[in-house]
């Protein structure tokens, strides 16, 4: 079965360096990287790029030897800074340039690291981005690895303003909007351009991911958020790589996801929700 992980990290950033040796455990470079792919059938990849408190350039050296590496196999959601977006007028036009690139996918919010709710209006002309350019739009949601990060910023609840509000745009709540799972369960039940994915449930090595996916109390409020949504249609797989190792939180996922449904979470969901992921894979096909 062929695999989009359409969450994930890549960058020369402290903490994420710190994440990869401490908790994931991964070997955090390009050769690391492209090795898991490999061994759990990772076809393509979505960064979630985070935005640079100097206001320097959205791609930095890592990432770019990332795309040297690895072409075809990579894309990336633009991390927006609310504060830069107030505080500078050539931001908004970094960020157009930025969604002009091909391997732009996305637009990508961190609630609750920034405080500010998502249907501010400083994210107005982001979300007019978002539209012009036909890109969903993923919001951070739930818990904060940070102990500054505010939570009623980043509670999945937030959403369902803004996707009423703006009912062309797809958005993403990411990591299931852990612990509110039920809440984020009822938002793709009732909002038809909100989707959620699976990323980041588990923070550990190969060995945690294998000990949290046998217990129960763990895996039942999940697995019983899907089943009262129902809609294994707008559930996406990613990782939240470096946080744990690719190919055992591939089997994690596919022990809470009904076997019926998993080519479409794993695989058939991304290309429906990122357009431009799906025009380029389609190029690579028929080539």
């Amino acid at each position: 079965m062929k695999i989009i992980d359409a969450h994930l990290h890549f960058s020369d950033h402290d903490g994420l360096k710190e994440t990869a040796r401490e908790i994931g455990q991964v070997d955090y470079s390009v050769k690391g990287l492209m090795k898991e792919f490999r061994e759990a059938n990772v076809i393509a990849g979505i960064v979630m790029n985070t935005p640079k408190d100097d206001g320097g350039p959205l791609d930095d050296t890592m990432w770019m030897d990332l795309k040297k590496e690895a072409p075809d196999l990579l894309f990336s959601c633009v991390g927006i800074n609310p504060i830069r977006l107030q505080e500078d007028p050539n931001e908004l036009i970094r960020i157009e340039k930025e969604l002009n690139k091909s391997h732009v996918v996305g637009i990508k919010l961190y609630a609750g690291y920034f405080h500010c709710y998502v249907y501010d209006p400083v994210y107005n002309p982001i979300y007019g981005l978002a539209r012009k350019y036909n890109v969903p739009v993923a919001i951070h949601c739930g818990d904060t690895q940070s102990p500054r990060g505010l939570l009623k910023y980043s509670h999945p609840l937030t959403i369902d303003e803004l996707a009423v509000e703006h009912q062309d745009i797809h958005f993403i709540i990411c990591h299931l909007g852990v612990p509110w799972v039920m809440d984020t369960s009822e938002l793709i039940l009732k909002n038809p351009n909100v989707y959620t994915d699976v990323s980041g449930l588990i923070a550990g090595n190969k060995e945690h991911v294998k000990e949290m996916k046998n217990t129960r109390f763990f895996v039942d409020p999940i697995q019983q958020g899907f089943v009262y949504a129902n809609r294994y249609d707008k559930i996406l797989f990613g990782t939240d790589w470096p946080l744990a190792p690719i190919e055992p939180y591939v089997e994690f996922v596919k022990q809470i996801i009904p076997e019926g449904y998993q080519e479409d979470v794993f695989y058939n969901n991304a290309l429906k929700v990122f357009p431009k992921i799906k025009s380029m894979i389609d190029a690579q096909t028929n080539k």
